[in-house]
């Protein structure tokens, strides 16, 4: 039996569809941005280095996954990358990153029950409204009627996307492909 903090084998492997080429670069727009920990955070004000992973969903115990969520490239994952960026997170730190996030289209409510149940130790940050999406013209796709979010990591420094990982996959690995690439870069 799978659970939502495996994979199970043989998931389709994403394909680099050029969604993120203009990524790289990319100064952010001013958008206020809800967090499971209770602030507004506005991506382009942080000071310092921020990796922000964005990710499609995350499914709740006992509720079935969308259809076709398995067979669908590089959906399904958003648990196992979240505890790797959990796992990961003293590394991160210790490699100049200052900020953490996930960030999914989910709202904050939803998204505060995952940050508990996972004991993740930075927040998530909700584009419900689907601002900064439309705004930098992230990755999407649709599923059930639902749009998502591709899953991309993005590495932001003093308010600019630095480096851009996608497609990411395998997600569990995305944590430790941040460190390695923030250790071989080296300071800022």
């Amino acid at each position: 039996m799978t659970t939502y903090e495996s994979l199970p084998e043989e998931l389709p492997v994403p394909e680099d569809d050029g969604a993120a080429v203009h990524l790289p670069g990319l100064e952010l727009p001013i958008i206020h941005l809800p967090a499971t920990d209770g602030r507004i955070v506005d991506l382009s004000a942080l000071s310092g280095r921020a990796v922000v992973y964005a990710y499609p969903r995350t499914g709740v115990p006992g509720e079935p996954l969308p259809t076709g969520w398995d067979d669908i490239p590089g959906a399904r994952g958003c648990t196992p990358q979240a505890c790797a960026f959990r796992d990961h997170f003293e590394e991160l730190k210790a490699v100049g990153v200052e900020h953490v996030f996930g960030l999914s289209l989910q709202d904050s409510a939803f998204q505060a029950e995952v940050a508990e149940r996972l004991h993740l130790p930075f927040a998530l940050l909700s584009d419900h409204q689907h601002e900064l999406t439309r705004a930098i013209r992230l990755p999407t796709f649709t599923v059930d009627g639902q749009l998502l979010l591709k899953r991309i990591t993005l590495i932001i420094d003093e308010g600019a996307i630095s480096h851009v990982f996608y497609p990411v996959f395998p997600p569990h690995e995305s944590a430790a492909q941040v460190v390695a690439h923030l250790q071989a870069a080296g300071p800022t």
